[in-house]
């Protein structure tokens, strides 16, 4: 008896824990398949902006190019909820996991392969898959279920490979329902891997954004020597007849179907070759800029597309997901030690010019290293040899690059170079008009008195000369400023016999500054923050160089006073394909070297300007601000958003 009941103890003790152990391997099993899905989700992120990146920097060239269709802010931030696919997919995943080890123990421990469930994988989307899609592709086509679904998807026609996951909610879930199919099957059929999962997703994601990437990239040999793939294998120009023609190529990726019920677009081919043979296109007007912090490379035209669509403020809006991107970060300041200048945008105004946008690979900081000079200075120079060869007619040179202490304002390179066909154009006679007229306009009356803070640059000495001309008294705080000013302000008037020599008698040397209420602040670079706290409340900083001296470091920024952007223009609606801002600049506004650029190409002017000994004249400031104007380029009122959301009602109206 006593034997008994100590065996049935025994075998009773031994099945609760072969139990505890079941659920202990149930719940590792678990957990494994827990951990696969968030890498998931991560890779299919990166996979999405490895192609936004790439398609970006391919169209920004005419090479291979299918559409030339512009695409503008309101189509990004249509495509601005592009992860919510992501998002979806990985709350389905995780709700699965509740219930598919139930019905499915057979995939418990899932393995990283098994050759069946791949296979199966295939042919079910080849048939059932492809097939469904296209019924259904052809559905939404239909006016009822286009007007309400598919119409959103074909907003625009232009495409990037993001606009391929833009669809509303329920259009959504019928794709989900259909590429679920072959996902389902392996998993209820107990041949499930994760190759087999995470490689069809993987696969659906890569031709998607490959049909909606808007550049040719499949070599025709694919199809010379492998005919038959052309019709299991579609190419981005198929997919872009869709786009552009609505009823022709409805197919998901493999264009048989459309053979078969006779969609095929008749020139699909043709648009194919047309494609390839593409060359790149005459660039009229180059400008060169440079990347300002670190993280500043994701708010470049080919970065993350809604970061690079609104202004850039490395103080209040770099995104906290960004901390993660730092080995990402840090490896591109590598990689620029060993490139050389490379396009990043492209524009067109009204047909006529053709524009791009090129980064030097240098930083803001390391321009203010004399050990990196002589780089910066090869790299710019290497760039306007390469725009010289390609036949470009103007290279504007943006933020830093035109500094006095680096180059003179482009004048070394004019100086070795004295045969340059290209023009090299550092906009500061606009930048002197701008800023001009900021004060005279824009300030209320009764402001005369203008002091200058910070380094003084020949767009500084001008802008204190048209000043003390209209009337204006223009305080310098330095000695040595001040007696350059009245020397240059002498020649002025020896050469200009419209000015008379009282001009000369507004400009004032002062140590200590009585400070006005509404006393204007023009600021260059090395404005310090003890210079912010010697203004007085209401003060209006108007900054007279390319970077705001305040950028970076807004932490400091006074809210009793009113800070201005950079110089800066609005851009006509002819100018087209602007999708990402300028640095900080609001949307669709252009910094004045830019625009003085397109304005130089748009005239036909034959001179260079640039050169810190080459003086402004009041000629070239009136010629330059009329010729924008007439152009369409209008004067913006700038101030920082941040700043004058706190600023009294008369600072903003």
């Amino acid at each position: 008896m006593y034997t008994a009941s100590k065996m049935m103890s025994k075998l009773t003790s031994t099945k609760e824990e072969e139990e505890r152990g079941s659920n202990n391997n149930s719940r590792d099993d678990d957990m494994r398949i827990y951990l696969i899905i968030l890498p998931l989700l991560l890779w299919r992120i990166i996979h999405a902006q490895i192609w936004t990146s790439y398609a970006r920097f391919r169209t920004a060239k005419a090479k291979n190019r299918i559409v030339d269709k512009p695409i503008e802010f309101e189509q990004v931030d249509r495509e601005s909820n592009w992860d919510d696919n992501i998002i979806l997919l990985g709350v389905i995943f995780y709700l699965g996991c509740k219930w598919v080890p139930v019905v499915a123990k057979e995939n418990s421990p899932m393995p990283f392969w098994r050759t069946d469930g791949v296979i199966m994988t295939i042919l079910i989307h080849i048939g059932p898959v492809e097939f469904l899609y296209y019924w259904l592709h052809r559905a939404l086509h239909h006016h009822f279920l286009y007007s309400r679904y598919h119409s959103h998807h074909h907003s625009y026609i232009a495409t990037e490979p993001i606009t391929s996951v833009i669809h509303p909610f329920g259009e959504l879930v019928s794709y989900f329902v259909l590429f679920f199919i072959p996902i389902l099957t392996v998993i209820f059929t107990g041949t499930a891997s994760i190759v087999a999962i995470v490689g069809y997703i993987t696969y659906v994601d890569f031709m998607n954004y490959l049909g909606h990437c808007n550049f040719e990239l499949v070599p025709s040999s694919v199809f010379r020597f492998f005919p038959f793939l052309k019709y299991l294998f579609y190419t981005p120009s198929f997919h872009s007849l869709h786009h552009t023609r609505f009823r022709t190529n409805y197919s998901l990726f493999m264009p048989i179907y459309d053979h078969i019920y006779g969609t095929m677009d008749s020139s699909s081919d043709e648009l194919y070759r047309t494609s390839l043979r593409r060359s790149n296109e005459q660039t009229d007007v180059v400008h060169l800029t440079h990347p300002t912090t670190l993280d500043s490379i994701y708010h470049l035209h080919p970065g993350l597309a809604s970061f690079a669509s609104k202004p850039y403020n490395p103080s209040t809006t770099t995104e906290w997901y960004l901390i993660f991107a730092w080995p990402l970060t840090y490896m591109w300041a590598f990689l620029f030690g060993y490139i050389s200048s490379f396009v990043v945008e492209r524009n067109n105004f009204d047909g006529r010019l053709n524009l791009q946008t090129w980064v030097v690979p240098k930083y803001t900081y390391q321009y203010k290293l004399t050990s990196q000079r002589k780089k910066i200075n090869e790299l710019l120079e290497k760039a306007i040899l390469e725009a010289e060869k390609a036949g470009v007619k103007v290279i504007s040179l943006g933020l830093l690059n035109q500094d006095e202490e680096l180059n003179k304002n482009g004048e070394i390179y004019i100086a070795k170079h004295p045969n340059l066909k290209i023009r090299v154009v550092d906009g500061s006679s606009l930048t002197v008009a701008l800023v001009v007229n900021n004060i005279t306009n824009i300030i209320p009356e009764g402001a005369k008195q203008v002091t200058m803070r910070g380094k003084f640059t020949k767009v500084a000495y001008t802008i204190a000369l048209l000043l003390c001309q209209r009337g204006y008294q223009v305080i310098v705080p330095s000695k040595d400023e001040f007696e350059k000013l009245k020397w240059k302000l002498k020649t002025m008037i020896m050469d200009t016999a419209s000015l008379t020599p009282d001009i000369s008698s507004n400009s004032i040397l002062s140590t200590t500054i009585t400070h006005a209420h509404n006393q204007v602040w023009l600021v260059g670079d090395g404005f310090s923050d003890q210079n912010q706290r010697d203004a007085s409340a209401g003060t209006f900083f108007i900054p007279f160089s390319q970077i705001p001296p305040w950028i970076g470091n807004f932490k400091n920024m006074r809210k009793d006073c009113v800070y201005f952007n950079s110089p800066a223009m609005t851009v006509p609606p002819a100018v087209e394909n602007i999708h990402s801002c300028e640095d900080w600049l609001p949307r669709r506004i252009m910094s004045t070297a830019r625009v003085a650029g397109i304005v130089h190409a748009l005239e036909n002017w034959n001179s260079h300007e640039c050169g810190s000994n080459s003086p402004i004249t009041l000629e070239d400031v009136e010629k330059v601000l009329t010729a924008s104007l007439r152009h369409g380029f209008c004067i913006p009122y700038l101030i920082d958003q941040d700043i004058s959301q706190s600023m009294p009602s008369e600072h903003t109206k």
